[in-house]
Formats: C-alpha cells, sequence, structure tokens
C-alpha cells in the first residue's frame, strides 16, 4: 500500500541512509498529543525491528491518558532528563522530525533539534520549515501516523509493524482525524485503519484508555467552561473560552484535562469558528477549531504568532487573558467578514 505522503525520490533518499544499521533519535513537538506520541512510537518500534537503535526524544511529558501507548515507557523527555535527551540526539546518527516543520515547536530540545547535521521529517502540518535533508510533508494526511505507515510500507518495512507499532499508529490516526469525522478522512485513511486492525490495533481499548479516561476533576473542568465561561459572540457563529490560571488551578489542572474543550462550541448549531484561551505558565495559549472554508491557521498566524491546519490550529499571547480576549474578540468580525459562510 502507498500513497502520496510517499514520494519515489524521498523514500530512495530514506532507504539509503536505513541501508545499515544505524543509531537514530525520534522527536516531536511540545505538549505532545496522540498522533506525536504514536507516530514517534510506531516508527521506532519499526525501525528496532529492522535492527536499528531507535530513542523517542520528547520535549515534555505527554497527557496522562497516553501513557499506555506502547514504547512511551521508554521515551525520555526533556523536562525530567535534560542531559540525557541533548545526549540522546547529539549521538544520533540520524535525526526523525515527526508531528512538526518548525524547530521552535519542540521548546526545550530545540538548540539540539537545530545542531543536527541528519534530519528527516514526517508531517502533515502546513508551511514547513527547510531544514530536513529529507522530508516528507503532505498537508492532506489525515496524520502523521497515516503518513508512517505510508513510508514504512514505502520502504519495504511493513514486515515490522507489529501490535504494538499498530496499537500506536492507531491512536494517532483516531486522534487527529477526530475519530475518522475530520474532513480530512479519506478512504486512503480508513483502508490505514483496516491494515492496522489486521495488524493488531485494537480500536475498542485504545477508544476506551483515550476518550474514556478521565479524573473527577477533568469532568468539573469542562462543565465549569461550558457553563460559566462559554461566550457566544456577536452573529452567532463564534463561540469563546477563555480559562485563567487561577480557574486552571481551581479544578486542579494536569496536563490534558482541557485537551478537546474547543471542539464543543462546533457543536451548537450554527457556530461555525470555536476558540480557546488558556493561561498558562505567563502565555496565553489559543487552540481554534472551524467549519468549511474558515482558515484559522491565517488567522492565527497574522495575529497570534501561530499555525497549523486550515480548520485546526494554535497560536500564543505575551498579553495579560483579558487583554489578550479582547484582542482576539476585536479581530474576529472582520475575519469572520472576510470568509462568509
Amino acid at each position: 500500500m502507498q500513497h502520496p505522503s510517499a514520494p519515489a525520490a524521498q523514500v530512495a533518499a530514506l532507504a539509503e541512509l536505513l541501508r545499515t544499521p544505524r543509531r537514530i533519535a525520534l522527536v516531536t513537538h511540545f505538549n505532545p498529543d496522540g498522533d506525536a506520541i504514536g507516530s514517534t512510537t510506531a516508527l521506532a518500534a519499526v525501525l528496532k525491528a529492522e535492527g536499528h537503535v531507535a530513542q523517542v526524544v520528547l520535549p515534555n511529558p505527554a497527557a496522562r491518558n497516553l501513557h499506555w501507548i506502547p514504547g512511551y515507557s521508554q521515551a525520555i523527555n526533556h523536562i525530567n532528563s535534560a542531559q540525557q535527551c541533548a545526549e540522546a540526539i547529539a549521538s544520533a546518527d540520524l535525526l526523525f522530525c515527526l508531528d512538526f516543520n518548525r524547530q521552535d515547536r519542540v521548546e526545550g530540545l530545540e538548540t539540539a533539534v537545530r545542531a543536527h547535521p541528519l534530519k528527516v521529517l514526517i508531517d502533515h502540518h502546513r508551511g514547513p520549515e527547510d531544514f530536513a535533508r529529507v522530508a516528507f510533508s503532505d498537508i492532506t494526511a489525515s496524520s502523521t501516523c497515516q503518513m508512517v505507515h505510508d513510508v514504512v510500507n514505502a520502504l519495504g518495512m511493513a514486515r515490522s509493524i507489529g501490535p504494538d507499532a499498530a496499537n500506536s499508529m492507531y491512536a494517532g490516526l483516531m486522534t487527529d482525524s477526530g475519530s475518522f469525522r475530520f474532513p480530512s478522512t479519506s478512504p486512503h485513511t480508513l483502508r490505514v485503519a483496516a491494515d492496522l486492525l489486521e495488524r493488531g490495533a485494537k480500536p475498542d481499548a485504545i477508544f476506551a484508555a483515550i476518550m474514556d479516561d478521565n479524573s473527577l476533576e477533568r469532568l468539573r473542568l469542562i462543565g465549569f467552561a461550558l457553563s460559566e465561561k462559554l461566550e457566544m459572540m456577536p452573529g452567532n457563529e463564534a463561540t469563546v473560552i477563555a480559562l485563567s490560571k487561577e480557574e486552571h488551578e481551581r479544578f486542579h489542572y494536569t496536563p490534558g484535562d482541557t485537551e478537546g474543550l474547543v471542539n464543543y462550541g462546533l457543536g451548537i448549531r450554527g457556530v461555525r469558528l470555536s476558540v480557546f484561551l488558556a493561561e498558562r505558565n505567563g502565555i496565553v495559549k489559543l487552540s481554534l477549531r472551524s467549519k468549511g472554508n474558515l482558515p484559522v491557521n491565517e488567522f492565527l498566524g497574522a495575529h497570534f504568532e501561530g499555525g497549523g491546519h486550515a480548520n485546526a490550529a494554535g497560536g500564543k499571547s505575551t498579553l495579560p487573558l483579558a487583554e489578550a480576549t479582547a484582542k482576539l474578540k476585536a479581530e474576529l468580525p472582520a475575519f469572520l467578514a472576510k470568509h462568509p459562510a
């Protein structure tokens, strides 16, 4: 099974790099999600089965509901093991960069990543930086896990996708496609999912582990956000939720607790843009989701140092939460008017 995600020239170049056993590091973006953890651990498992030494290196720990993913327990992260992470990257013959295409997305690992001379990119976000010796970039792909599957197949390594790698890939495929409901879900996406099931992925267990692993505090935080903080913008086309640092702390926030919160607004009839602002560690993080022809990555790129996909993107601001929210609300009407439904 091959796909445009794996062009022949890039496949040939990567095959040459992997012709002999290599010491390999695999990195992904800060606050790694299911696709980030799934793609790195799956590819690491395949590379190990092919005779390479592979180490997953993370900028920070993943949310608790992703810790079950096969291979996560062997990953190291910069928050807990900074020196070990720097050494793992520096000593690697080859560095895979998965699910990000701007080197500043790896936060504390950025210096080590920039210094590495031989990088391979596999990513599905728009506007990639030109930093990799070999680059696989496909913005039509549902997920980086889908691309990893394509690249592994194109390399002739599908034999090494065992149950662990299949479960890792399926986790990323499922989460980044919104459980196969986002527009990026293609016939090929579902063929990849079917292949992963045949190789041992357990969709019911994966869904339960990721989606049904809530703490009581997380559910109360979501309830508070929806009942007390959700605002409908004039025109009834956009919703905004802004949570302060104190409100996070009130509900004993842990990383991952607000994952998916931004999507709730899109479930309201007539709404085509949903915004979530979170104040953490002196920075306001913004997450935007949209429907139809409403390119939120362009909006965030213009106003909040952000980017991502047309219908799902993130940004940030150093303004106080109230000022960042006011700026957002001031800019939204013109953006919505520019892209009518």
